[in-house]
């Protein structure tokens, strides 16, 4: 993986009069990280600070400056209405599109009464994808269904809209993904992308379309809906955040509402939750719903599971909106099961990625596209974000499995029939299908939209996308895709980054600084959690485990637990690291960066790790192993990363000989090739009292064969010139260490040329130097020749081996195996 690039977003102080306006929302601290973090993101008078905080000064948009597309939208229900039309709500089986499913189903059911003029259909996320499609308009035309009314889907089906206009099924499209080119011959479409970018309503996700929908309907006809508008907004809150849009704006103020409505509602006793079913997710999430992390890391995950697993989702909506204690209770506990087995399978997807993306060349790929019969489609959107993360790469992971499309309803005769026919048609399209997630700087809706004819389906964002493709163009698709991107960049190199926000201390972490931050929630896409870089911190008292799943079966997905320390107190601070092992925890001091939580479980306040490095007082190609101070004062093992202050920032411009010359610092010049051999220097540093100084370069190797056709010329040299060579010189001269060169001498035995011990006098650091003279006792053996040849050229492949090891390993291994 390249190395990950840390960025600290540059902030200016805050003035004085801002410190105190922001220091009456935290009473209880200073307020000072809070105000550099809202100062920072663009709050700079008393106004935008209060609509900022407070849900209740902040102005809503009307649901109808959609427009006439809104009014065209009400018109066509209101008539459905007095014409007792069955209605057919088609949504999505992600948490966006489940949620928005969800408020359509409680907010349209004050107008239609439920299963006999509306109903829902949710696609199976692994034989029909996202949108509308041919096969479930034609089951909706078969039950008389009237109006389609989509949600967080639509914009981009043109086909399929016209199918259904041809069966006379009008549509409503709901949606906020990319807009097709012309408008579609739909009876209106609500997407707020057709708004200007700088309207409060254009970063709506689907579920907040959605609602602005059943708004617009409640404006419309306000004496017949029998609950208030505002029990939707719950279920909005969790595709918002679910869903990653921008909290700007609307959304922002309908999150903020909607997390107060979820905390309200699970503090209420079981038995009188409006939403058991969401009450019931988040008790085995362990959350409390007050934070949209409880949401992003606890209900969306769980609601997104149940597709990712099972293709079929339809039982989310009746876990969202079913007041029935037991039937929630099950489902909820089904989400719960599907969840941990996400968890086991994106970690086996990742871990074969991960294999994959090994083989390639990253400095000569611009987009990451890799493809696999054995991965679950239902994964690869957040392998394929890891993946981009890591890399700064978009990415596009694809599943070549052949799958089968059976229709709902069918018996189990006429699915294996359907199964037979679809294998054994020739005309059978085998099609790859996957995901594709990209970084801050590309529009890959863009990217992937220009190789269209390449592709069966595509849909999506700029950030992420969802496509289907003929396997056999795979290899053009993604030499087509790279290319585009490369002409794009112009030569730009893409290079892995992350932000961190503001500069903390361990000291500063805790009650006081969570409070300040939860001035800036619901964090999310344009007002993200603050990322804390926390500077020459160390960790102690790590361990880890699997975790577990409802039933209290182990699942392949680890987390670690440690305490974090520094120099500004002598009180250490928990945290948490998930998906990682404890061994991969530097060892002495290191960066880190860090979001703050509250662990309601265990109740207390902790960090979440999000990235570690070795404390950059060590520089790129040079690294300052230090002895002489402990963190904890026991001088054992003092590990301490530090910076060659007196040297350049960029060691490759300086040699060995200035180190040496220009700090304190014992420089190894040669890389090592064994953990003895870095422990014999480690040894010395200590008894010197004087830090080590890692400089060594990256090796050049030659052939094996060529070195020993050296060291063969190089020997006879010396045994016809008469000249005396000590081991050391040796070694240098053929470029190879003690043990290659004890087999190359043998070797050389072999065809009858003996190195001996010289009696004359050498330098205090040899001992004796070699003499070449030939074996007069030599007899031919030609096979005990070519095996002693064989060793050599054996121990100089294994020698060249560890030193690329050594050359590369990470300094936090190399601490962790000297310790």
């Amino acid at each position: 993986m390249p190395e990950q690039q840390w960025n600290l977003v540059a902030s200016e102080q805050p003035p004085e009069w801002f410190l105190e306006a922001v220091k009456l929302h935290t009473p209880n601290s200073r307020g000072y990280f809070a105000a550099q973090l809202l100062w920072q993101r663009g709050i700079h008078n008393p106004a935008q600070l209060e609509a900022f905080v407070n849900p209740k000064i902040y102005q809503a948009a009307s649901a109808f400056e959609f427009g006439q597309e809104m009014q065209l939208a009400v018109a066509r229900l209101q008539a459905a209405r007095a014409n007792r039309e069955k209605v057919a709500i088609w949504g999505d089986f992600d948490a966006d599109g489940i949620t928005s499913t969800s408020v359509l189903w409680d907010g349209l059911g004050q107008f239609f009464p439920k299963n006999t003029k509306l109903s829902y259909y949710i696609p199976n996320r692994m034989t029909e994808s996202h949108g509308l499609n041919l096969k479930g308009i034609d089951n909706l035309a078969r039950q008389g269904c009237k109006l389609i009314v989509t949600c967080d889907t639509g914009s981009t089906n043109i086909d399929e809209i016209i199918h259904a206009n041809q069966l006379g099924i009008d549509v409503i499209v709901t949606d906020h993904h990319t807009l097709p080119s012309e408008r579609p011959p739909v009876a209106a479409i609500i997407n707020p992308r057709y708004l200007a970018k700088e309207h409060p309503l254009y970063h709506l996700s689907g579920v907040a379309v959605a609602y602005k929908l059943v708004e617009a309907l409640y404006n419309a006809l306000p004496n017949i809906p029998q609950q208030p508008l505002e029990d939707l907004l719950d279920l909005v809150a969790v595709g918002l955040i679910a869903d990653l849009v921008q909290l700007s704006g609307d959304c922002r103020y309908l999150a903020q509402r909607g997390i107060q409505r979820l905390q309200a509602d699970f503090l209420q006793p079981a038995t009188l939750r409006r939403r058991p079913g969401l009450g019931r997710l988040l008790e085995l999430c362990q959350k409390s719903g007050d934070r949209p992390t409880d949401i992003s890391f606890g209900l969306g995950p769980r609601i997104n599971a149940v597709s990712r697993i099972q293709g079929d989702a339809r039982f989310c909506v009746e876990l969202l909106t079913s007041r029935d204690q037991e039937q929630v209770q099950q489902l909820a506990e089904a989400a719960e099961l599907a969840n941990s087995r996400r968890k086991s399978l994106q970690k086996d997807v990742s871990q074969q990625v991960n294999s994959k993306l090994s083989q390639l060349d990253l400095s000569t790929t611009s987009v990451i596209v890799l493809a696999d019969p054995q991965w679950s489609p239902g994964v690869l959107g957040l392998v394929a974000g890891q993946v981009a993360q890591e890399t700064g790469r978009p990415t596009i992971l694809l599943s070549t499995e052949v799958e089968i499309d059976v229709e709902r309803g069918k018996s189990t005769e006429e699915a294996e029939n359907a199964i037979e026919d679809q294998i054994s048609s020739p005309s059978s399209p085998n099609l790859a299908r996957g995901s594709a997630r990209s970084i801050n700087s590309v529009d890959l809706y863009q990217l992937v939209k220009d190789q269209a004819h390449l592709l069966h389906k595509f849909g999506g964002h700029p950030f992420a996308a969802g496509l289907s493709l003929p396997v056999e163009n795979i290899p053009i698709f993604t030499q087509a895709i790279n290319q585009s991107l490369r002409r794009t960049l112009a030569g730009v190199s893409l290079v892995p980054t992350i932000q961190a926000d503001i500069t903390v201390k361990v000291a500063d972490l805790g009650k006081e600084l969570f409070l300040e931050f939860k001035l800036l929630e619901p964090c999310g896409m344009g007002n993200p959690a603050p990322k804390l870089f926390i500077q020459n911190c160390w960790f102690e008292n790590a361990w880890h485990r699997n975790q577990e799943d409802a039933k209290g079966k182990k699942i392949q997905y680890i987390k670690t637990e440690f305490d974090i320390r520094d120099e500004s107190t002598k009180s250490p601070f928990p945290g948490i690291w998930w998906g990682h092992y404890k061994d991969e925890l530097p060892i002495g001091r290191c960066d880190c960066i860090a979001e703050l939580d509250f662990n309601s479980f265990k109740k207390r306040y902790e960090i979440r790790l999000i990235a570690v490095r070795p404390a950059q007082s060590l520089i790129e190609n040079g690294v300052n192993l230090d002895f002489t101070n402990s963190p904890d004062g026991n001088s054992k093992f003092a590990l301490d990363w530090r910076y060659l202050s007196d040297l350049s920032s960029n060691l490759s411009n300086v040699s060995v000989d200035e180190i040496s010359s220009n700090s304190t610092a014992i420089p190894v010049r040669e890389i090592p090739i064994s953990w003895d051999e870095i422990r014999i220097w480690l040894k010395r540093s200590r008894h010197q009292n004087k830090p080590l100084a890692l400089a060594w370069k990256k090796p050049e190797h030659q052939a094996p064969q060529d070195i020993w056709l050296h060291l063969a010329g190089f020997a006879k040299y010396l045994l016809r010139t008469e000249q005396a060579v000590s081991r050391v010189q040796l070694r240098e001269k053929i470029g190879i260490g003690d043990q290659p060169l004890h087999l190359g001498l043998k070797a050389l035995r072999c065809l009858g040329i003996k190195a001996m011990l010289s009696d004359r006098a050498v330098s205090p650091q040899e001992y004796r130097f070699l003499v070449f003279v030939e074996d007069l006792d030599y007899q031919t053996n030609l096979e005990q020749a070519e095996s002693s040849l064989q060793q050599f050229l054996a121990a100089v492949k294994e020698e060249q081996f560890q030193r690329d090891y050594f050359a590369t390993v990470p300094l936090s291994t190399i601490l962790t195996m000297v310790a």
